[in-house]
């Protein structure tokens, strides 16, 4: 994407379109956990708007099942679903092997550069402890991968899609050993990109990304509370 797009998109974007960003952030980092109560009118005051960008924000949310909107009630954030968890499993790694393969037929490394900095600034998040921002890296990294495919596009359907199993990365992340483990994936999954192998590939990405079986089982039995079913 070039300059003058960035600089059209931002300038395009709307105040739902920001707070849309900041709750779901909030969410997905469980600072939002499920099950809480949240308003229009609460938020239209930190944000210091009114009540419509609130309203807008608040639908897309839903639409992504993670606001329940009640009429005449309070919205909630909704619980983590077991299918929307395996749906979206199911939709991400359909992407993502795809993406790799386009990727693994790019000449060359054109991101080399980024995926270092990437997987050094993992490195120092892994030993920091700093979950937040090591799952902000693990976003990167599968962009750049796209990147590197060409496919940019596809980043926002896997983007969507992971949006319903970050909440259990984010409880995997707050240990060192799940940090570690998706560090490991991401060190290999690159290693065999730079050797464009293709199989080994495809092998480390379902590898990864079926990790989410016993992340859904090891968040249940620590946070039964989040789950609706």
């Amino acid at each position: 994407m070039n300059i003058q797009a960035i600089q059209s998109n931002f300038a395009r974007r709307t105040a739902a379109d920001d707070i849309f960003d900041q709750l779901r952030a909030e969410i997905v980092s469980l600072r939002l956990e499920p099950g809480t109560k949240i308003s229009e009118v609460e938020f239209a005051s930190q944000f210091q708007v009114s009540r419509q960008p609130v309203r807008e924000a608040f639908i897309r949310l839903s639409k992504m099942n993670l606001l329940q909107i009640r009429p005449q009630k309070a919205t909630l954030v909704c619980k983590i679903s077991d299918s929307e968890i395996l749906n979206a499993r199911f939709l991400r790694l359909a992407v993502e092997l795809e993406v790799i393969r386009q990727a693994c037929h790019t000449e060359g490394n054109p991101f080399e550069s980024g995926f270092m900095s990437n997987l050094a600034a993992q490195e120092k998040a892994l030993l920091a402890g700093e979950a937040a921002q090591f799952h902000a890296l693990d976003y990167d990294f599968h962009n750049l991968i796209c990147a590197t495919a060409d496919c940019e596009f596809a980043f926002e359907t896997i983007a969507d899609s992971k949006a319903h199993v970050d909440r259990l990365c984010m409880i995997s992340l707050t240990s060192e050993r799940g940090m570690n483990e998706v560090y490991q994936d991401h060190q290999q999954i690159y290693q065999a990109l730079v050797r464009k192998d293709i199989a080994e590939m495809d092998r480390l990405t379902r590898l990864h990304i079926c990790r989410l079986d016993q992340t859904l089982a090891n968040a249940r039995q620590r946070h039964p509370e989040y789950f609706e079913d």
